[in-house]
C-alpha cells in the first residue's frame, strides 16, 4: 500500500516535487499495460519458430524480390523496415491498389488471428497469403518452388527442410512461409517512454514517475476513463486483437465495399492453412478451437482488426483504410464520430467524447509516448 500513500502525497497541491496524477484504480489500470517486452513463447505450430538459421534465411528472403513472380518487389517493398514495416500510403500497392493500409509486422508473435479481417490464424499462414495472391506477389506454388530451388538461398533452405526439389509444392510453400514467420517473430519495438513510467510505478518509485509528462499523464486518464479507449486497446500490446466496427466507411468505390472479418471469416474458414489443418506442426493442435469454433454474423460485417499502439506514431496514416492522416486526426473522429453509421445491430461501444481542445492534446501526448522514437 505505501506506493499508492507516496503517489497521493506526490499528487497533493503545493507539494514541491513533479506531480503522479493517476489515482490508485488508474496505476492498478496502468499496470496492466507491461511488463514491455513480453517474453518470447515459440510457436508450436511452426518446427523453425526460434531457429537461428530459419532466422537468417527468412530475414534474407523477406527483402529478395525472389518471393515475387517476376522479380518486381520484396516483402519489404510494402513492409519498409525504414518506416517501421509500414509504408506512408493510406492503402498498400501491390499489382495494384490494394484494399488496406499496410500494417506494420512488430509485435506479431503469439496473436490468435492476423491482417485487417483476421483471415489467418498462424503467422506462417499470415505470411503465405500474400506470395500467391493474384493482386500481390503473384507467385504460384509450382512457380514459387522452381524459384527457390534454383536460388542462392536452396542450401540453407535444404539444410533446414531437407532435399526440396522432391517435395511437393504445397510443402515448399508452407515451408517457406514458417521460415518468413519465424523471422517477423523477432520484429519487437523497443521499450518507451511509457513503460519506463508503468515500471516506475510498479516499483513504488514515484520520483522516477514523475519525470512522465503531465499531458501524457492526463491523456491516459482520458484513455482510461472517459475515452474508453481501453477497452478495445488492451494488454501488452495495448489491443484486445478482436474486430470492431470504427465508424470509418467501409466503401472501397460506389460499387464495392470492404467486408471486413465477415470476409475474412470466409476465406479463414475454406483455408487449408489453418491451426486445425494438415499444415501445422503441432500434433496437440493448439489454438485450433479458436477457428473451429468461430461463427459468422452479419455484425462482423465491416468490422476489423483492433491494432496495436505500440510505436503508433511511427504508422501513420491510420485506420484499415488509412484515410486519417495523424494521431490528432484519430482523436479527432473518435471525438466526433458519427453513431448513425456504425452497425445498428452492432456493439455500442463507441459514442462522442466531447473532449475539449486541450483534451484532444493532452490525448495525442500520451499515444506519443507509447513509440519507441522520441
Amino acid at each position: 500500500m505505501k506506493r499508492w500513500v507516496t503517489a497521493a502525497l506526490l499528487a497533493m497541491p503545493g507539494t514541491a516535487h513533479a506531480e503522479v496524477l493517476l489515482s490508485r484504480n488508474e496505476i492498478q489500470q496502468t499496470l496492466s499495460f507491461g511488463p514491455w517486452p513480453p517474453s518470447f513463447q515459440a510457436d508450436p505450430s511452426n518446427r523453425v519458430s526460434n531457429n537461428p538459421r530459419a532466422i537468417a534465411l527468412g530475414a534474407a528472403l523477406f527483402s529478395d524480390p525472389i518471393l515475387s513472380v517476376d522479380g518486381a518487389f520484396a516483402c519489404a517493398s510494402c513492409h519498409d523496415p525504414e518506416q517501421a514495416f509500414t509504408t506512408s500510403e493510406p492503402r498498400a500497392v501491390g499489382r495494384v491498389l490494394l484494399d488496406r493500409n499496410t500494417p506494420t509486422l512488430k509485435n506479431l508473435a503469439g496473436l490468435r488471428w492476423y491482417g485487417w479481417a483476421g483471415k489467418s490464424d498462424s503467422l506462417w499462414a499470415a505470411s503465405l497469403h500474400p506470395i500467391i495472391e493474384k493482386r500481390e506477389m503473384a507467385h504460384s506454388k509450382e512457380s514459387l518452388k522452381d524459384a527457390i530451388v534454383a536460388s542462392p538461398y536452396i542450401n540453407d533452405f535444404e539444410a533446414i527442410f531437407g532435399d526440396t526439389q522432391n517435395q511437393g509444392a504445397d510443402l515448399v510453400l508452407v515451408n517457406i512461409a514458417k521460415t518468413l514467420s519465424s523471422y517477423l517473430e523477432t520484429l519487437t519495438t523497443e521499450r518507451s517512454q511509457f513503460d519506463d513510467f508503468r515500471d516506475a510505478l510498479e516499483r513504488g518509485d514515484m520520483a522516477a514517475a514523475s519525470n512522465y509528462p503531465d499531458a501524457a499523464q492526463r491523456g491516459l486518464q482520458l484513455f482510461l476513463g472517459r475515452g474508453n479507449c481501453s477497452l478495445c486497446h488492451n494488454g501488452l500490446r495495448f489491443s484486445n486483437n478482436e474486430f470492431h466496427d470504427a465508424g470509418v466507411p467501409y466503401f472501397l468505390s460506389e460499387t464495392e465495399v470492404d467486408e471486413g472479418r465477415f470476409g475474412g471469416l470466409n476465406f479463414l474458414l475454406s483455408s487449408a492453412y489453418t491451426l486445425d489443418g494438415d499444415w501445422s506442426d503441432d500434433p496437440a493442435k493448439q489454438g485450433a478451437w479458436a477457428v473451429r469454433s468461430i461463427r459468422r454474423s452479419h455484425s462482423d460485417f465491416g468490422t476489423f482488426r483492433t491494432p496495436s499502439l505500440r510505436d503508433v506514431a511511427e504508422t501513420a496514416p491510420y485506420m484499415h483504410d488509412g484515410s486519417l492522416n495523424d494521431l490528432e486526426a484519430v482523436v479527432r473522429h473518435y471525438n466526433e464520430i458519427d453513431v448513425e453509421r456504425l452497425h445498428a445491430d452492432g456493439e455500442a461501444i463507441l459514442s462522442e467524447l466531447n473532449l475539449s481542445e486541450q483534451e484532444v492534446s493532452d490525448l495525442v501526448a500520451f499515444l506519443e509516448t507509447l513509440s519507441s522514437s522520441p
